[in-house]
């Protein structure tokens, strides 16, 4: 009788166990859809919030060379003029990437995945 008692407490263990490891994977799926529909958004977001930007600037660029050839008298320097402030823009970002990139990108990831 004893042996049965332990029979039967050993099925009510296993069944537990199953229904906690089923519990905690259908958690452990649904924390990942979440991360990752967060990540998903943040990045969709970020990229028309970019496309639109690039829109701006392509044309403020295009009427601002326009501009410079004016004054300068000249399209090749004008267009060659914007030209040189990107490629200013450009070495500027290559040294200050470290602290206004990369920081706030992983920042915010980091504030996705382990803050939740």
């Amino acid at each position: 009788m004893a042996f049965e008692e332990l029979k039967e407490n050993t099925e009510n263990i296993q069944d537990q166990a199953k229904v906690y490891l089923d519990s905690h994977l259908a958690y452990y799926k649904l924390w990942g859809f979440k991360v990752a529909m967060k990540s998903t958004t943040l990045i969709f977001k970020f990229t028309l919030i970019l496309l639109c930007f690039s829109m701006v600037l392509l044309f403020g660029s295009i009427a601002a060379a326009f501009a410079f050839s004016t004054m300068f008298g000249s399209y090749t320097l004008g267009f060659l003029s914007v030209g040189g402030m990107y490629l200013l823009a450009t070495i500027l970002l290559f040294f200050v990437k470290d602290k206004f990139v990369e920081g706030p990108i992983l920042e915010k990831f980091s504030e996705i995945f382990f803050n939740d």
